[in-house]
């Protein structure tokens, strides 16, 4: 189901990892679109995969008393996106400096169309002070078995 190609490059940044999804009708609005809300449902699901395919499991997280938290999302939708429509939903880490990072994800239809890119802040929550730890990428190191799939060296 998900494919990764977790190479990393020099900037911190991994090569997209896609997670392929076919959109359900269930998921569409009155006028037969992909329904905003479950873009950022695809992305989620795209981020989650990304975490298990470099060995970083939600129990885990847990066990470290850490958990992933999004401050800010945006999404820029390019084309609609249609029941039965088959789409990969790109995933990559960009780290930098500090307490946050940043997600870079696509939503690519089968033809190459790029229907929405999506642009997250996250961090890494400590789940018992309720405060952002300073080094998520230091966090997500030691826990991930295959840290370059998260760009991280």
């Amino acid at each position: 189901m998900a494919d990764a190609t977790g190479t990393t490059g020099t900037t911190g940044t991994a090569a997209p990892f896609a997670v392929g999804i076919t959109v359900r009708g269930y998921e569409t609005d009155t006028q037969g679109h992909l329904n905003q809300a479950v873009y950022l449902q695809y992305a989620e699901h795209a981020r989650w995969s990304l975490l298990q395919a470099s060995g970083v499991r939600q129990s885990d997280l847990l066990d470290r008393r850490i958990g992933p938290v999004t401050i800010e999302t945006t999404i820029r939708y390019r084309r609609e996106l249609r029941a039965g429509d088959e789409v990969q939903v790109s995933c990559a880490f960009v780290w930098g400096e500090g307490r946050t990072f940043v997600v870079e994800q696509t939503v690519t239809k089968g033809d190459g169309t790029v229907a929405a890119e999506l642009r997250a802040v996250g961090g890494l929550l400590d789940l018992d002070r309720r405060k952002l730890l300073t080094d998520p990428g230091a966090a997500f190191r030691e826990l991930a078995a295959e840290p370059a799939v998260l760009g991280l060296d």
